[in-house]
């Protein structure tokens, strides 16, 4: 690990993450659970026996199916989204009823205004019993109000959980989303591994023309563009995106945070044992002089700070640049694109590994995607434990993962060698073009793999909707990346979260501002004081005070 890594924690390198770290918190006592069956805060755990237990399973533990001799109904808030709009009738729901006796109760609330409804429906009082699709932060508003259970007191009671929390060494990760109490409130699907996505895609063919191989760090980058310019006399970065997902990925490398993922805007100086606003230490400057340098050097077209995605893709397309940003999806898309300009298998196109920075070869992300929230008063329900024992094993178990992602083995898919990810819809199934002659779609027809429970699972799951190519992109950045380590929460007060998010708000304004005028050259950088002293007078001083505050706060809450 770099030096100066060792000694930063970098904060908010994904939108979810950001969130969460700057969450406000009830006053809900000092006692924390740590998730594995030991109570931090000395008092005796909760144990079966003081739940309501009616219809759980005795003895339930890691590998057995839930299942309830008597029918059970959990009412489930249901994010329908409109390329599979929900159907009662879904296979899913058959099969998960006939695995478990368990049925849902749907509220269904319309993606386009999901997160508004919930916050309606939690603040009157009518939440399901089940908050579904919820991520790390989305929890803290509705924290102060007790209408949402601290999960974190019964986590021993799952069984699955705690077997992933242990094999998956997840404990300091699920420590992020504790409020100021100690506790948290939510569970986020879990993914294995991270899930790299976000990175450059090259035009490998052009690059091969001019005997150029991928590059490995941010310098070959720089060293391959300043080929191609002269070369083709093209600019030949184009990006999209508006340089917020360039910005996220490149920032763990040069030990900073920045784009989609600046977040709170701090990171954490371990040595000094306190936080820093990112933007006023040397990794960020250094990495807005790299990208300053591209754009001087006619390396970078500056319009990608502020174009469209469109027109950042079509330069791509036709070949008037060979470098953009890109994800999986957009890898599919923009390689259907140039097949039909320049015909098939012209043009090779694909992701590099995200180049290694000043700090090293280092990458953001979270193992962590869409979870759940359970309302406050489950915990007096008589069938509470039963609960607790259904969504271990629906989110937590690989029998419920595989059956919330494919259905049932023999009946919906098969394991197979035949394709990269393992995993073929069986007749009449077919999705993602597997079992392209298939008529009845996987999500739309059959209810699986809907994105709101088929959420996080072990490796090989999650590699089964990948084809060769990207299994091949995520086994490579794993064996030559390292994930930046978690940073220590500073969970806030209400109050505490008002008068950060009111001097925070401008502090990024200003910091944006200053990036953007940097990099596509407005500015030259010899004002860069100047960009400090606005900061210094937009009370950056107080806003890591507050941070720093709620840090050594918790840090006492932990230790009681």
């Amino acid at each position: 690990m770099g030096s100066s890594l060792k000694k930063k924690l970098l904060a908010g390198l994904t939108l979810s993450t950001a969130t969460l770290l700057i969450a406000c918190g009830g006053d809900n006592g000092g006692d924390t659970d740590n998730g594995n069956g030991t109570n931090d805060g000395g008092e005796s755990e909760v144990t079966e026996d003081e739940l309501g237990s009616e219809h759980a399973m005795e003895d339930f533990s890691a590998g057995d199916t839930f299942y309830s001799e008597e029918p059970l109904e959990f009412s489930f808030l249901y994010r329908d989204h409109p390329n599979y709009p929900i159907d009662p009738d879904w296979t899913f729901y058959e099969v998960l009823e006939e695995t478990t006796n368990v049925t849902f109760d749907n509220v269904v609330v319309p993606l386009s205004d999901f997160a508004e409804r919930r916050s309606v429906l939690i603040a009157a009082g009518d939440a399901p019993d089940i908050i579904s699709n919820t991520y790390p932060g989305d929890e803290s508003q509705f924290v102060a109000s007790g209408a949402i259970l601290p999960i974190s007191d019964y986590v021993h009671l799952m069984p699955h959980l705690s077997q992933r929390i242990e094999q998956w060494d997840l404990e300091d990760e699920l420590d992020l989303n504790r409020q100021e109490d100690g506790k948290y409130y939510m569970l986020p699907g879990i993914e294995e591994n991270v899930r790299h996505d976000y990175t450059l895609m090259i035009n490998r063919t052009v690059f091969e023309e001019y005997g150029i191989e991928d590059p490995n760090s941010w310098d070959e980058l720089r060293d391959a563009l300043e080929v191609l310019r002269d070369e083709t006399g093209n600019v030949p970065f184009s990006d999209q995106w508006e340089g917020n997902a360039l910005l996220n990925y490149a920032a763990p490398s040069f030990g900073t945070v920045a784009g989609w993922g600046f977040g709170g805007g701090v990171v954490f100086d371990e040595d000094a044992d306190e936080f820093r606003y990112a933007p006023m230490e040397d990794g960020y400057r250094n990495m807005v002089e790299y990208f300053s340098g591209l754009v001087e050097d006619g390396l970078m077209d500056p319009e990608s700070f502020t174009q469209e995605d469109e027109t950042a893709q079509n330069s791509f397309n036709n070949l008037n640049s060979y470098v953009i940003s890109a994800n999986s999806q957009t890898v599919i898309g923009q390689r259907e694109s140039m097949a039909e300009l320049h015909g098939e298998g012209e043009y090779e196109i694909g992701k590099i590994v995200s180049p290694e920075g000043p700090e090293g070869p280092y990458v953001g992300g979270s193992r962590f995607v869409a979870g759940f929230m359970l309302r406050a008063d489950v915990a007096e329900r008589d069938d509470f434990l039963a609960l607790l024992q259904f969504v271990d094993w629906l989110y937590y178990s690989d029998e419920g993962n595989n059956l919330a992602w494919w259905g049932v083995e023999g009946e919906h898919y098969e394991r197979t060698d035949e394709v990269a990810g393992g995993y073929m819809p069986l007749d009449p199934i077919t999705y993602l073009g597997l079992n392209p002659d298939g008529t009845e779609h996987l999500q739309e027809d059959h209810g699986f793999r809907n994105g709101i429970i088929a959420s996080g699972g072990p490796q090989d799951l999650l590699q089964s909707v990948m084809d060769e190519e990207e299994i091949d992109f995520q086994e490579a950045t794993n064996e030559s990346r390292e994930v930046i380590p978690t940073q220590p929460p500073y969970p806030l007060t209400a109050a505490d979260q008002e008068q950060l998010s009111l001097i925070g708000t401008p502090l990024q304004d200003t910091t944006e501002t200053y990036t953007l005028r940097f990099i596509t050259g407005q500015y030259d950088l010899d004002r860069w004081d100047e960009f400090m002293a606005d900061l210094e007078n937009q009370n950056v001083d107080q806003y890591l005070d507050i941070i720093n505050n709620a840090y050594q706060d918790f840090q006492e809450t932990l230790s009681e």
